[in-house]
């Protein structure tokens, strides 16, 4: 395999392994953005992962075509300095939110993984974090790909097993899904809001490892193989819970019900993936915040990523987590924003004699 490929499907795990964290990983996103609307589940996840693919694409290509070292470059491509001062905020707020959510995650599922305190598994989880972005960017890529091929093992023996022998018919799925716990609006528009809040999550990450790729083709390529990897994914998860969609419905942690039914082994395993993907999101929203306002692996910001994370440590425990959820909805509209520009400026490129990327 030559090195181009190698590099850009290495930038394809790292992109899905950002992009899924704990939501995809229990279940519970694809049952609310998808399953639930039964037999349009499917389209929707369709719809979604092609928007993503698109999208993802368009962002590693501007990531490397300026050279950006962190989203404010891009940004101010998209959006003009006046208005891309304000989406820089709201992308700055974000990151660290989510890396908060994460570390408030990460000790939530050791405790009812392990019996850990929560206190304690926050605290491994930033210790995690912290070493990992000490180190080189290409490690960093490497550790945020390294749990997607896992990711991809457990979701296909859980669809496999469950699709091959359904509790519910698929012809019957309607009769058990729940309107209420879907967003609001058609299925398409709940592909598309979700397909917003994957985006908002991935483009300052996205921007820099275009960056960092060799060629632009690596980078468009790399986008590309996410979203490939994101569809088969979103279709094999929403097929495995829509197969039992009388029961999975019903639980907390749907994805690691229907691992345990088939074999502890693999619910063990699935607990430990997803502690990985929390791990893999913290890692990928922090890096590009603290290269927003720091060169990598600069005295300052070494300091900076352990005040961070002590800041983050403390919030993960007062209620910060419940301020962030309260605005999280803007997270998939400014992924929307971002999405319709890219798409703006690609139609510019192939239509017009002004090439802008």
């Amino acid at each position: 395999m030559k090195s181009g490929q190698q590099e850009a499907i290495k930038i394809g795990f790292a992109y899905v392994g950002v992009v899924l964290g704990a939501g995809f990983s229990t279940g519970q996103e694809i049952l609310q953005f998808f399953t639930n609307f039964g037999k349009w589940s499917y389209a929707a996840a369709i719809l979604s992962a092609l928007v993503i693919m698109f999208v993802g694409r368009q962002a590693a290509k501007l990531g490397n075509h300026i050279d950006a070292e962190s989203h404010l470059d891009p940004t101010y491509v998209l959006f003009g300095k006046t208005f891309g001062k304000v989406v820089d905020v709201v992308l700055i707020f974000f990151l660290y939110g989510v890396m908060v959510i994460m570390l408030a995650g990460g000790g939530s599922a050791f405790q009812e993984s392990f019996g850990v305190p929560a206190w304690l598994g926050s605290l491994i989880m930033m210790l995690a974090v912290m070493v990992t972005l000490m180190m080189g960017f290409d490690k960093i890529l490497t550790a945020l790909g390294a749990v997607t091929p896992f990711l991809i093992a457990i979701v296909l023996i859980i669809a496999a097993v469950n699709m091959f022998s359904p509790s519910v018919p698929f012809s019957d799925v309607g009769q058990y899904i729940d309107p209420s716990v879907t967003s609001p609006g058609p299925w398409w528009f709940s592909a598309i809001t979700y397909s917003g809040i994957v985006m908002a999550m991935a483009f300052s990450i996205l921007s820099i490892v275009g960056a960092q790729s060799d060629r632009h083709k690596i980078a468009r390529r790399g986008g590309l193989y996410g979203g490939v990897i994101l569809l088969v994914l979103l279709l094999l998860m929403n097929g495995g819970l829509l197969a039992q969609i009388d029961t999975t419905n019903m639980a907390e942690l749907p994805t690691l019900m229907l691992a345990r039914e088939i074999h502890p082994i693999l619910g063990f395993a699935l607990t430990i993936v997803m502690l990985l993907v929390i791990y893999n999101t913290a890692v990928g929203m922090l890096y590009p915040f603290l290269s927003r306002f720091w060169v990598p692996y600069s005295r300052r910001y070494a300091i900076a990523l352990f005040i961070a994370l002590v800041a983050g440590y403390i919030l993960s425990l007062v209620g910060f987590v419940d301020l962030v959820n309260f605005v999280y909805p803007l997270l998939g509209y400014l992924g929307l924003l971002i999405g319709l520009m890219l798409a703006v400026r690609w139609i510019q490129n192939k239509f017009t004699k002004k090439k802008l990327l």
